[in-house]
């Protein structure tokens, strides 16, 4: 990653005490248990992706592959903007797939074995954890500007893994390249027109909106993958445009749409004021519309994570 080996070294501290474990020698990856996975294995309490799509959420790894690089600064992210960049330059050395898949379930290994110290946790289950079925490429960045997802992909599904990338769309020309198609391609669609983008994702390319349109144009030619369209909910930013947004979902033909509530959290709360987090009831209305909108039907509704589910 460039920039000076002390920076590298501060984002480093503030990654790990944050829960991150960075992965592999040329330091661009990253991987951090997801809440879900704990309260699966301390509570039995799972994730929506477990409900609809059938992974196991105490067996799911976050991870990303460009741990640095984003082409936005969403005012509903929840990560710190620190250190960030917008793209790698020419410099930058990446880890092989190989190198990167292995370290990242080592970590997730490290991470979990806390957990044998509590009563809660049922042991065979913390033993299925140490193994993971599903690799979540959606941690922070934009995973696809690492050169080798498609290797990384591929490797994946050679040991038997699960694999879902998660996009902001700013990247077409990557999309476009990926060879091997994940389990679960999501784009993170969350304005319905030009003006809520560059104001609520603040892109840091001039094209930005353009590229969002584009990946949306790609995405129904990934015929192997489960479509899936999330739009983050902003109360007062995003949730108006029901029109919009149903223009671009056609154009994009996804097989799920995933509405869903931002949660005022982390460092979004120095961005958005409390009331910018929807209720249920919000969701569910603006669920409703866009369901009418888009000839899609409500499937389902998942209250701990305020998110609908629609489909065909």
């Amino acid at each position: 990653m460039e920039g000076g080996m002390n920076e590298l070294k501060e984002l480093e501290g503030i990654y790990y005490r944050q829960g991150y474990r960075i992965v592999g020698s040329h330091r661009h990856s990253a991987v951090k248990i997801c809440e879900w996975t704990k309260e699966a294995l301390r509570s039995r309490r799972y994730c929506f992706k477990q409900k609809w799509y059938g992974i196991q959420s105490h067996r799911c790894l976050q991870c990303t592959t460009a741990l640095y690089w984003c082409l936005n600064r969403c005012l509903y992210c929840w990560r710190s903007f620190k250190g960030m960049k917008v793209l790698p330059g020419d410099d930058v050395k990446w880890d092989e797939p190989e190198i990167l898949l292995d370290e990242m379930v080592e970590a997730q290994r490290s991470l979990l074995i806390g957990f044998r110290g509590n009563p809660r946790v049922d042991r065979s289950m913390l033993e299925e954890a140490f193994n993971p079925t599903n690799v979540a490429i959606s941690l922070i960045g934009e995973s696809l500007l690492y050169p080798y997802l498609s290797d990384f992909i591929e490797l994946t599904k050679h040991r038997n893994m699960t694999s879902f990338l998660v996009t902001k769309g700013t990247t077409p020309d990557e999309l476009q390249r990926l060879s091997s198609h994940p389990t679960n391609l999501y784009i993170s669609l969350c304005s319905p027109d030009e003006d809520t983008f560059r104001k609520l994702e603040t892109p840091l390319v001039p094209d930005g909106w353009s590229r969002v349109l584009r990946s949306l144009e790609l995405f129904s030619t990934f015929v192997n993958s489960r479509r899936v369209i999330r739009i983050t909910l902003v109360k007062g930013w995003n949730m108006d445009n029901i029109d919009g947004y149903a223009k671009l979902i056609e154009k994009a033909n996804p097989d799920f749409i995933e509405p869903k509530a931002y949660m005022w959290v982390g460092e979004s709360t120095r961005r958005l004021a409390r009331d910018a987090m929807p209720t249920l009831e919000d969701v569910i209305g603006f669920a409703d519309k866009l369901a009418r909108a888009t000839g899609y039907r409500f499937v389902d509704i998942f209250e701990p994570s305020r998110v609908a589910l629609l489909g065909r």
